[in-house]
């Protein structure tokens, strides 16, 4: 839309300037993004593919034992509800090699032959019994519906915008990412952030001007599906397992050894695939040594004289929330904020620890806070000096996915950029990129989205020098309950795995 004058939210900051581009590989969406087209099921719910006919074999002739570091493969062949094997592609498949006794799993690969077969191949990092699991995440057809609501619609939500005038009196309007979602362009109210440049944008209200814009919220989820839609999407078929296709495998013990390289955690690694794997609940990463901060002693030594700027979204408030109530001397300031969105902060003075947590700025899915605290991630970056003392980690994504892609592009080009002139003026500053979360299955956040938010994440910034913490991979290892919020178990994980950046050795 055409930069013009347009009113400001409160406290505006003048625009940040960074000189940072796009990586090459950043630009290349439709390879980035690449998904197999499907047909769709002709409205014929059993034409689609059923996690309860689907079934899985051992590629190769089974072993008595197999070798630790090697690989176990199998052949996944889709069927629909009538058992009819599928001609084409492009199904959610997710595998996992488990160790239930052992409190161990690791992701495996799926690759899509596009012609209703899928090889999978599962890496053998622990020694003792294993056992292959498959989940039909969702069926091509239920995929199709996804790509048609992300092609079609323009967003699956809208939010509230709280306008209050000089005696108190207050209106409410409906808020969004795109004036013609609220409306014709010219009845509404445009806001431009003056750091990033983004655009936002609220149905003019009956009387107040536009600029006594004070609060936000989430607002309404929209039905954007039909009921044959809905059925593809329900939960009978959604996240499913396949019946058992592999007896448990044992795979030989050499001195029980656990496969973890050597070298110490630093930002600008390569992401090996799998990027880790957990052994008695415990995460071992690929592509450095990890480190365990089991004791609050542990983690304050090693946060000592840091000050640690979190932003992004309540996965992230997690790590925050993790470190208050495992760290006694962590002492919580009542910042007298809305607790979902922040700003949150917590001290040792004695060690000279600060941890901030805030929320990004709209979209966000929120209890009412007000706008003035709705702070743009670049704002924030644009603000710090950096330095070897200070510690970024941003978590972006969650609230995208309610939205066409290009609407998250232009966020992450922002934050980039921003991220890049950080690290221009002040190299020594650790910047950590989580990865968004598995959890959400359903249109307004289904992990085939987030599969995609994930995959331009790391392109932004793969040339970068940052670290990256793959909870993806984390929140999908093990047999634990499904959540877009996990439990304390992979976010001590998350965190000891930040820690190991924070003090390699």
């Amino acid at each position: 839309w055409p930069d013009r004058a347009v009113p400001l939210p409160p406290g505006p900051r003048p625009a940040h300037k960074s000189s940072g581009s796009l990586p090459q590989g950043f630009s290349g969406l439709t390879h980035l993004l690449h998904w197999p087209l499907t047909p769709g099921d002709g409205g014929d719910l059993l034409a689609s593919t059923s996690p309860q006919t689907s079934t899985y074999h051992l590629r190769g002739p089974a072993q008595p034992s197999y070798t630790l570091g090697g690989y176990l493969e199998a052949i996944l062949i889709a069927r629909d509800h009538q058992g009819r094997p599928k001609a084409h592609g492009g199904d959610l498949f997710q595998a996992q090699l488990l160790g239930p006794d052992l409190k161990a799993g690791v992701p495996g690969d799926v690759t899509d032959l596009e012609n209703g077969t899928y090889l999978l191949t599962l890496p053998l990092l622990w020694a003792g019994q294993a056992q292959v699991q498959v989940r039909l995440i969702h069926s091509s057809e239920a995929v199709g519906v996804l790509r048609g609501i992300w092609r079609d619609q323009w967003a699956t939500v809208d939010f509230t915008g709280y306008f209050r005038g000089p005696t108190g009196y207050e209106e409410t309007v409906t808020c969004n990412v795109n004036p013609l979602l609220i409306g014709e362009e010219e009845g509404t109210c445009h806001y431009r952030d003056e750091d990033s440049g983004e655009l936002w944008f609220c149905a003019r209200p009956p009387t107040l001007p536009c600029d006594s814009l004070v609060g936000h919220s989430s607002g309404r989820y929209w039905n954007v599906t039909t009921p044959h839609e809905e059925a593809l999407l329900a939960r009978n078929v959604t996240n499913k397992t396949l019946p058992q296709g592999i007896p448990p495998i044992w795979v030989a013990q050499e001195n029980n050894r656990i496969l973890s390289p050597p070298q110490p955690c630093h930002p600008g690694i390569p992401a090996p695939r799998p990027s880790g794997f957990y052994h008695q609940n415990v995460w071992h990463s690929l592509s450095c040594s990890g480190r365990s901060f089991s004791t609050a002693d542990s983690i304050l030594h090693c946060l000592a004289g840091h000050i640690v700027h979190m932003m992004g979204d309540s996965t992230l408030r997690q790590w925050w929330e993790y470190l208050r109530d495992t760290v006694p001397s962590l002492k919580p300031v009542d910042l007298h904020a809305t607790y979902h969105t922040g700003p949150l902060m917590a001290v040792d003075t004695t060690r000279a620890i600060v941890l901030h947590w805030r929320a990004h700025s709209w979209p966000l899915r929120s209890l009412r806070t007000p706008v003035a605290a709705l702070h743009s991630v670049v704002r924030e970056l644009g603000g710090l000096a950096g330095g070897p003392h200070t510690v970024v980690v941003l978590s972006l994504g969650a609230h995208f996915t309610t939205f066409p892609l290009s609407i998250f592009v232009q966020r992450l080009a922002g934050v980039r950029a921003a991220v890049a002139a950080l690290l221009a003026r002040e190299p020594s500053t650790l910047v950590v990129i989580k990865l968004a979360n598995t959890g959400y299955k359903s249109v307004y956040g289904s992990d085939w989205f987030t599969l995609q938010v994930n995959r331009l994440l790391r392109a932004a910034f793969v040339d970068l020098r940052v670290a990256f913490v793959d909870a993806w991979e984390m929140t999908s290892s093990l047999a634990l309950p499904d959540s877009i919020h996990p439990g304390r178990c992979v976010i001590r994980n998350e965190v000891d795995f930040l820690l190991s950046h924070v003090c390699p050795t």
